[in-house]
């Protein structure tokens, strides 16, 4: 099997031996993983993602501490879920609780600080266009996950977040990596690539869960697919807006 791209994938993910512990594997058989399940789950925790940011951004700006709470809540869950390997539907749906609370602070400063109305929901209907056009693609068979493109699309995450990481230190001692956070050309064409490389990441989600499929993973693994799957559209909805509204800057000017 090929690697993931997406930390809360990978090659244990869908391997009996990661869950000794835990009796219900042994059921496989009458209790299979199917990719109706990992639908079915994965609209649940956008819902819940959804709900969340909605309320967070009609209490805004009061609700501003959520954001900071939501940061360090997903970040947290997702070292849980993904060094213990939980299935837990209860840890996972909090974390589509606490990215909720992010989404819904930061959509809320692009819309009211940055002036531009409506960016969020024209981020989340490109989101859900992205991931269509990709479940297209995917199942048309014009693009293979393997083990090419997964080196080459690691390479370039492992670039992303380093840059993401000088900028974060910048950040902190008052220096910035020059144009790429720009509303110029550069920046959006720097976003236009990472969101590019986030598409294609799907794509390596959608193959890792149909191989757990094809393995026989059992039906609780479910929602560790949709929690991988849910990690990629998360980080792409916030690179969309990001890019919307450099976009946006760059037309007032």
């Amino acid at each position: 099997m090929y690697r993931s791209s997406n930390p809360a994938l990978n090659d244990s993910t869908f391997q009996k031996s990661s869950y000794n512990k835990r009796n219900w594997w042994e059921d496989a058989e009458s209790n299979l993983m199917t990719i109706e399940g990992v639908s079915e789950k994965t609209g649940i925790l956008l819902l819940i993602t959804a709900i969340t940011a909605l309320a967070t951004a009609f209490s805004m700006p009061l609700a501003t501490p959520l954001i900071f709470i939501g940061a360090i809540g997903g970040f947290v869950t997702i070292l849980i879920v993904v060094f213990s390997q939980s299935t837990n539907p209860l840890l996972i749906c909090t974390y589509a609780a606490f990215e909720g609370l992010v989404i819904g602070g930061v959509t809320w400063y692009f819309e009211v600080f940055l002036e531009i109305p409506g960016i969020g929901i024209l981020a989340a209907l490109l989101t859900f266009m992205i991931l269509g056009a990709m479940i297209i693609i995917y199942r048309a068979g014009l693009i293979r996950w393997d083990k090419n493109t997964r080196i080459a699309v690691t390479s370039s995450l492992m670039a992303i977040l380093l840059i993401y990481l000088i900028s974060f230190i910048g950040a902190i001692f008052g220096f910035e990596i020059p144009l790429i956070h720009s509303a110029g050309p550069i920046g959006i064409l720097f976003s236009l690539f990472v969101i590019g490389i986030g598409a294609l990441c799907l794509v390596a989600d959608f193959d890792f869960i149909e191989r757990g499929v094809q393995m026989g993973a059992p039906k609780q693994l479910e929602w560790r697919a949709a929690f991988g799957l849910m990690v990629t559209l998360i980080w792409l909805y916030l690179e969309i807006l990001e890019l919307l509204a450099k976009i946006f800057i760059s037309s007032r000017r």
